[in-house]
């Protein structure tokens, strides 16, 4: 695929291209991965301390819950990524 350098794309407007790792979904989901990943392994490593919160695994369910979140948000700036044009920053 030959490399684009004139500066517009196939439909002569300004190219563009991806946020990628500045796209907050992508920030927001791997803190709450990396959070979730944190209480997955005190549900399944430490004392689970049911007697406190009625015979449920607390931090194993809200670490399952946050690894499904950050999954929806990954999912989501994956699917639907925010294009920026090259020209979107002014020098002032």
């Amino acid at each position: 695929m030959p490399e684009n350098t004139t500066g517009r794309d196939s439909t002569g407007g300004a190219r563009r291209h991806q946020a990628g790792a500045f796209d907050i979904r992508n920030i927001i989901g791997w803190l709450i991965g990396a959070y979730g990943v944190i209480l997955v392994l005190m549900g399944l490593l430490a004392d689970p301390e049911t007697d406190k919160t009625g015979g449920v695994n607390a931090n194993l369910w809200a670490g399952l819950a946050m690894l499904v979140v950050s999954a929806v948000f990954l999912g989501w700036a994956r699917l639907r990524p925010v294009y920026v044009p090259d020209g979107a920053v002014d020098d002032d």
